[in-house]
């Protein structure tokens, strides 16, 4: 009887909600914004929000960079150059264009770099072989083979896991943050129910732009040009 009493207490608590934020959208911001807004937990809140959305921004990153059978200047996103004993960006010392479907040009600012850059590409795991003239890289793209399509997804799925992972990661910390704030007796036990809730449906929220991204981008990688 007590369960059923909790469920019925829970679908009408749903059902009130919704009616609130159906006809009173305002307090949907302020269902969102409960950790903002409470002193004690504001500063662990802004913290988890920003690492949540670094660890997503790098996800981006790997994704864009991800070769596919396309040319695109992204995939020269992770080469870094051995510059002067620095290991520096490729497109912070070259200028980076995808003038073809199937060609990459790498024009370095100092004429002097471009063994250096060449070999940066050649050994960046991207399975390109790009060819110095002298004066500009050209890095031919050629299409990807069946397997190397399906190779490139299982890249894509580990790269989701780790980044799944490290939000998780995130999520724990601010649960624990949570824990202690209401052990310190800085929130009551509402507060934490809320607070808690709230990095829950934070994860589940940047974890599916991640499954998104990651769902158009094998897409795109198993699409026959």
């Amino acid at each position: 009887m007590a369960d059923k009493s909790d469920r019925l207490a829970h679908t009408f608590g749903f059902i009130i909600y919704r009616f609130d934020i159906q006809f009173f959208p305002e307090l949907s911001n302020m269902a969102q914004a409960t950790m903002a807004a409470n002193p004690a937990l504001k500063e662990t809140y802004l913290q988890l929000k920003a690492r949540m959305d670094k660890a997503v921004e790098d996800f981006r990153r790997e994704m864009a960079s991800t070769r596919t059978g396309r040319a695109s200047v992204h995939m020269m996103d992770t080469v870094r150059v051995d510059y002067y004993g620095e290991q520096m960006p490729l497109n912070q010392i070259a200028t980076v264009h995808a003038p073809e479907p199937q060609l990459i040009t790498v024009q370095p600012f100092d004429p002097s770099s471009l063994a250096s850059v060449e070999k940066a590409i050649r050994t960046a795991d991207l399975g390109l072989n790009p060819m110095n003239d002298g004066k500009i890289i050209r890095v031919p793209v050629p299409a990807l083979t069946e397997e190397r399509r399906k190779e490139m997804v299982k890249h894509l799925h580990r790269i989701l896991e780790e980044h799944r992972t490290a939000v998780r990661n995130i999520r724990r910390d601010g649960n624990d943050a949570i824990k202690k704030a209401m052990k310190d007796k800085k929130i009551n036990e509402d507060d934490e129910k809320r607070a808690l809730e709230e990095i829950q449906k934070l994860t589940d929220d940047e974890i599916k732009k991640m499954e998104d991204m990651s769902k158009g981008k094998e897409k795109e990688v198993m699409e026959i040009k």
